[in-house]
């Protein structure tokens, strides 16, 4: 009987020892949101012609910008893909036979910052074909941080406006745009949008797609 008992309690004791002897897990890490920062003073000039490749949550698809387009845009997309404003943001315009439409932050914190980023006007070098990608406008000299995707030949009903000025063209996956989510269509309010972000969306637009990342593809 005693010795049934040493053996437990030697037992109990390197079990113990054992314990003791490991080393302490590290706590988790944090996973700590990139801080999209405000306009900067200067925009950081763009590549004369580059490539962003857009990883969607349906699939991915590539942009080749060409600077001579439109410059100023060129550089505010070149801009707005370097500080990771994309990641997040929702297909939230959705419209069959006409555009793709995304760009407003999931934060509005971040929409904030970029509210008053308005840029001039450029003469549109490039028509509104299927696959072109400009930014979006309402009046004169009002594009700032919003783009669309033509999913059709457009040029009839918006090089005539002469305000919409493509700055690329979709040259990888027009076929991952043709399968987002469109069953939400217009719905989505942007003025909403803007001051609530994703959390509008996530509650009454769930199925939304996303952009899980937006990145420059490093020049060959």
């Amino acid at each position: 009987m005693s010795v049934r008992i040493t053996r437990i309690l030697l037992v109990i004791g390197l079990t113990a020892l054992a314990g003791c002897s490991a080393e302490p897990r590290a706590p988790a890490a944090k996973v700590v949101p990139r801080v999209i920062p405000a306009p900067a003073a200067t925009p950081l000039r763009s590549p004369d012609s580059f490539r962003v490749r857009v990883e969607t949550s349906t699939g991915p698809f590539t942009i080749e910008v060409t600077r001579a387009l439109a410059p100023h845009g060129a550089d505010r997309f070149y801009e707005l893909v370097t500080i990771g404003y994309y990641a997040g943001n929702r297909f939230f315009r959705m419209v069959p036979g006409f555009v793709v439409q995304f760009g407003i932050h999931g934060d509005p914190a971040v929409n904030a910052k970029w509210a008053q980023s308005a840029m001039t006007d450029e003469p549109q070098r490039l028509s509104n074909t299927r696959g072109t990608v400009a930014f979006t406008t309402v009046d004169a000299n009002s594009r700032m941080v919003q783009l669309y995707v033509n999913l059709v030949d457009n040029s009839a009903k918006l090089d005539r406006q002469k305000l919409y000025a493509p700055i690329g063209v979709v040259v990888e996956g027009m076929d991952v745009l043709e399968r987002l989510n469109f069953e939400y269509g217009e719905d989505p309010v942007q003025s909403r949008i803007m001051s609530r972000g994703n959390k509008y969306l996530d509650r009454w637009f769930p199925a939304l797609d996303s952009i899980v990342s937006a990145t420059v593809v490093p020049s060959s």
